[in-house]
């Protein structure tokens, strides 16, 4: 059974400001970072369906410090979809972005594909701790 991880966050600022956020890969790796480490994750991020994407940081242990993911949907600045795998692990993360009143705006995010729920909780603390991050680009 695959367990699904939805979250809402609000930002305020515009929906341009953070469909950049999440698609230009310059700004992501200012808050996707190593949660561990804090270093931030070097990727070649494109928002073109079909692209073949990485995320790295560096190794531990316990992973090899890289996220593979391919562009699944584009659809500008309201839905963005791609694969995110490590691992064994191959989810789904689909951002849905909408507007709402007094300049703020609504990021949900679900990520499908879990295997167990240690990894949705894992899941739920990284995105929990790189919402914040991604809070700093709007200040």
């Amino acid at each position: 059974m695959s367990l699904v991880l939805t979250l809402d966050f609000q930002y305020k600022t515009t929906i341009g400001k953070l469909w950049s956020a999440l698609t230009d890969s310059s700004k992501l790796a200012k808050w996707v970072s190593n949660i561990h480490s804090g270093q931030a994750m070097e990727n070649n991020f494109k928002p073109v369906v079909g692209h073949r994407f990485q995320f790295r940081t560096q190794p531990s242990e316990w992973w090899n410090g890289i996220i593979d993911g391919e562009v699944l949907i584009v659809d500008e600045p309201y839905r963005l979809s791609y694969t995110w795998a490590s691992g064994e692990e191959k989810h789904t993360i689909t951002w849905t972005l909408r507007e709402l009143e007094d300049g703020k705006v609504n990021l949900r995010l679900v990520q499908t594909g879990f295997s167990n729920p240690q990894g949705l909780q894992g899941a739920k603390y990284g995105w929990g701790k790189w919402s914040g991050d991604l809070a700093k680009l709007f200040e």
